[in-house]
């Protein structure tokens, strides 16, 4: 596992893909409230490693993918950054389904404001 120099990759497309992986993998690793530290424990690496794979200066081992989307708890699909059809009502999303996709990408500090906030909402319409 060492630094991706230009002739490592085979093209442009790859080392682009490397790079929005390890964005990917940042968000949601951040999103789950994990360290660099635990993410790597982990897998077995070290936080060096998965600073590298953050950033996109080294590939990922592929045969590692499965084991950061388990980690992550999220489909290789979602890892690779392609959207995942639900088994539901066909056509666009609504725009409350639209809102909590926003929502899931906000930071945990303003989601739970946003969770506080329907939280009391709801509460209110129960009454």
């Amino acid at each position: 596992m060492e630094d991706i120099s230009a002739a490592d990759m085979t093209s442009t497309e790859d080392r682009e893909f490397f790079i929005s992986l390890g964005e990917r993998i940042t968000a949601l690793r951040k999103a789950r409230n994990l360290t660099q530290a635990q993410l790597a424990e982990a897998l077995g690496v070290s936080q060096q490693s998965v600073q590298a794979y953050e950033v996109g200066r080294r590939r990922m081992p592929v045969s590692s993918l499965p084991a950061v989307a388990r980690v992550l708890d999220v489909s290789l699909e979602e890892l690779f950054g392609e959207k995942i059809q639900t088994r539901g009502k066909r056509g666009p999303a609504s725009r409350l389904e639209q809102q909590f996709e926003a929502v899931s990408q906000l930071p945990k500090t303003q989601q739970r404001f946003v969770t506080q906030m329907l939280d009391t909402v709801l509460a209110q319409s129960a009454q």
